[in-house]
């Protein structure tokens, strides 16, 4: 890497490269001038040629003809910014370049530091995701998400909570962690800089597992106890902030106590009209005409104004009754709480959500879905286990044939593409 860095194409490039992960950087001036803020021109030279996939130092030393602790300290540093992940497994530092989402977007605003201009990134920022809807499309474009719903567990009938899983519940999810961290809500936060925070509470972003661990290491997390973590989704509860978890059944990453003016997922819902952003709780809020009084507490308190106002009626003090869009709801169970009046109770919807079994499955997916499987392969091929290869063969199955052939197309390509090139060094 002794070659000189031209900046402006290092930006280009690294651009290129997070454009090549499953959710996405399309091009635009705005987020070169994001990348400019956080890597150095040598640090998006290094990034650039950093796996999408966890790739151990020693491997990625060799590659790049660098000694390991010369990379290994300019890892770090990048690692401190939250600008890759570098992971210890099995007594070998494993590193992969880090997304937009989620990604170093969180990690920058996951805390509050004086060493970068995080006012400048959050317009940035904003300017990049809200602009117009590429990002927002290169993201959520697609059936599998991210983030899924979860549903106030109080807020369903007694009889149907037998019915919910423990991947379902946000008090499973947390007695079940080994290590849970908290930070400060990065949507919350860059809107702080914005000066369009809302008074909802900002410490309320729960990591669990690897994922914690890591960032408690960085100090972007503090470690609590399951008992604190509780105390937090009660006080979320009673902000009225809705609950939304990694889009898995095991080993859930993340659960964000989520407001409709900040949250980046909802506001891309409702700004572009991206009703699947993100994947609903298995439950449907259903309001009683009967005892519905039309007081509007439940339509403010919807994190994605599912809830209306019908025309007149003679069933109500106000002449209206509020009526929930079935297409809309979260299932979030938030407007449950709100109502004073229980006149609406959670019922369980007609098909079940379905959710990855884990995150593997969840990347896979969503990489089949945005035709980006082959960046996923041919990353670093070697690291593909017989085992892995046939989850993704097993994945494809489950696809449509439209989306399996769109899919299979590029690795096709590629694969002849890799043969020519390697029948042109005997030629």
């Amino acid at each position: 890497m002794g070659h000189i860095v031209n900046n402006q194409r290092e930006y280009l490039l690294l651009q290129q490269r997070l454009d090549h992960n499953i959710t996405g950087a399309p091009y635009s001036p705005i987020f070169i001038e994001i990348l400019k803020l956080l890597f150095s021109a040598e640090e998006a030279d290094l990034a650039r040629q950093i796996p999408l996939r966890p790739t151990s130092i020693k491997t990625l030393a060799r590659k790049l003809d660098m000694h390991i602790e010369q990379l290994r300290d300019k890892v770090s540093v990048m690692a401190e910014k939250g600008l890759v992940f570098d992971v210890e497994h099995k007594e070998e530092c494993y590193v992969v370049l880090a997304p937009v989402v989620i990604g170093f977007f969180e990690f920058v605003f996951m805390r509050t530091r004086d060493e970068m201009p995080l006012k400048e990134l959050a317009h940035l920022f904003e300017q990049y995701m809200f602009q117009d809807d590429r990002f927002a499309h290169s993201i959520f474009s697609e059936t599998t998400q991210l983030g899924r719903s979860l549903v106030r567990e109080e807020a369903l009938p007694s009889g149907d909570y037998t019915e919910i899983l423990d991947w379902e519940k946000a008090s499973a999810v947390i007695y079940s962690a080994k290590t849970i961290g908290l930070s400060l809500c990065a949507c919350r936060h860059k809107a702080s800089h914005l000066g369009k925070s809302c008074n909802a509470p900002q410490k309320t972003c729960m990591t669990f597992h690897g994922s914690a661990q890591m960032l408690i290491k960085k100090g972007m997390a503090e470690e609590i106890s399951c008992k604190d973590a509780m105390a937090v989704l009660e006080k979320c509860k009673e902000a009225g902030l809705a609950q939304i978890a990694d889009n898995v059944q095991n080993h859930v990453g993340f659960i964000c106590n989520c407001c409709g003016c900040c949250c980046g997922m909802l506001h891309s819902m409702k700004t572009f009209s991206m009703g699947h952003a993100v994947v609903t709780s298995n439950w449907l809020a259903q309001v009683d005409a009967e005892k519905c009084r039309g007081c509007n507490a439940c339509i403010k308190a919807c994190p994605l104004g599912a809830i209306v106002l019908e025309k007149k009626t003679q069933s109500t003090s106000t002449g209206r009754r509020a009526f929930c869009d079935e297409e809309l709801c979260l299932g979030c169970g938030v407007c449950v709480a709100a109502c004073k009046f229980n006149s609406i109770h959670m019922k369980p919807r007609e098909k079940r959500v379905l959710v990855p079994e884990n995150t593997f499955d969840r990347m896979i997916s969503m990489a089949i879905e945005r035709g980006k499987l082959s960046n996923f392969i041919f990353d670093d091929p070697s690291r593909l286990s017989h085992r892995a290869l046939g989850r993704i063969a097993a994945l494809l199955e489950k696809s449509s044939p439209v989306k399996a052939f769109l899919a299979i197309e590029p690795i096709k390509s590629v694969f002849l593409k890799s043969i020519v090139a390697g029948a042109k060094k005997f030629v």
